[in-house]
């Protein structure tokens, strides 16, 4: 299933010449935290909620608050990676769609991206998850893979997932029957590993280690 094929239609678009009091009545129905207003098949923005909720006079119609509305949409082709990043950055439940031809065309709505990721196969299959840290110039994609697929396992996932100071955290998704190799590969290469694990046997080495020189210490 692509991620086109969640664009709804189910709430028709409000316009210019809508009246405020059927804004609230929609959001009184509805759990959208914006809703489109369009003008002849063109995205015109987005009136939110809390904004709505401070006019008074619920005969009083869009157009007269044209400044309180919010541009931000997604393209029919944008991946979900690029759509997700939409809401998270204009803090909403709800996005546009638009044609190349800026025609607006529906909408997505938040749960319904999250229902589409949750079938990918970076969360429903089977494997293991793993955040790495090393300093942003010292680290590729490309060595990422060849370290995982040395190791006879399968790279499901990866993706940049922060950077802190000069620090880059990747973390990946890994099918494999044996994580403790790649476990140790990435430690030889100089990747910090910031997920624990029970199959990492350098951490139980350690952790005797430690036993072993605290039984000492106490002689």
């Amino acid at each position: 299933m692509k991620i086109a094929d969640y664009i709804s239609k189910d709430v028709k678009a409000l316009t210019l010449n809508s009246k405020i009091g059927k804004a609230k009545q929609l959001f009184d129905t509805l759990t959208f935290s914006h809703l489109p207003i369009v003008e002849n098949k063109k995205l015109i923005g987005l009136i939110m909620e809390s904004d709505v909720r401070t006019v008074y006079d619920d005969n009083l119609r869009l157009i007269d608050y044209k400044d309180l509305l919010n541009e931000f949409h997604a393209k029919v082709n944008d991946n979900w990676m690029d759509i997700l990043k939409k809401f998270s950055s204009n803090e909403t439940n709800i996005l546009p769609v638009l044609t190349d031809d800026n025609i607006y065309i529906g909408y997505y709505e938040l749960t319904d991206v999250l229902h589409y990721f949750n079938d990918t196969p970076l969360l429903n299959h089977e494997g293991f998850f793993i955040v790495l840290e090393k300093n942003s110039t010292d680290y590729s994609f490309s060595q990422v893979a060849q370290i995982v697929e040395s190791n006879d396992a399968k790279l499901i996932g990866i993706f940049v997932s922060g950077f802190k100071n000069d620090m880059v955290r990747i973390t990946l998704k890994i099918s494999s029957e044996e994580i403790n190799e790649i476990i140790q590969s990435f430690r030889r290469y100089g990747y910090n590993l910031l997920t624990k694990h029970k199959e990492d046997l350098y951490l139980e080495e350690l952790k005797d280690r430690s036993n072993y020189l605290q039984k000492y210490l106490n002689i």
